[in-house]
């Protein structure tokens, strides 16, 4: 039976968002669906964090998801933090449509990403390779515009 969740982002600014889950089997990669509003033109970091924790608004999410301890890096590479989603890219208009295939995330087990934050970051996720140690931690994303914490839905 497939899994679903949906998680609705928002920051201090305008950027708003919804984030839709789906996981047809515990085997199958996770697809994200949805859009960013409020975004301005061009790449933005798209990363799964630690907690389900924005009491301190996004920040209190703390570091990318990373239960391997690995070190940063982009979707595609299989040595990366679980919750590196890579960037989206805003259009003219301001939205990020989001259409993601991502075989790390899963909605069930121990490394389940329910209950944890989906963070939009102000700059474009360099991959971890700005050659220096923040790339290598955030890809030097810059500040965290909008969030949500990760829930089941039906």
């Amino acid at each position: 039976m497939a899994m679903k969740a949906v998680c609705v982002l928002k920051g201090a600014g305008d950027t708003s968002g919804t984030v839709y889950f789906e996981q047809e089997n515990e085997s199958a990669p996770v697809k994200l669906t949805g859009e960013i509003k409020g975004l301005t033109p061009g790449e933005h970091g798209f990363h799964v964090h630690a907690f389900g924790d924005n009491t301190n608004g996004c920040i209190s999410a703390g570091p990318h998801y990373n239960p391997h301890n690995k070190t940063h890096a982009g979707p595609t590479d299989a040595d990366r933090h679980v919750g590196d989603l890579g960037n989206v890219t805003a259009g003219a208009d301001n939205i990020a449509k989001i259409d993601i295939k991502d075989s790390m995330l899963t909605l069930t087990g121990p490394y389940s990403i329910i209950g944890r934050t989906m963070v939009i970051h102000e700059k474009a996720d360099d991959l971890g390779k700005g050659g220096n140690e923040e790339s290598l931690k955030t890809g030097n994303a810059g500040g965290r515009l909008a969030c949500g914490v990760i829930g089941i839905t039906q």
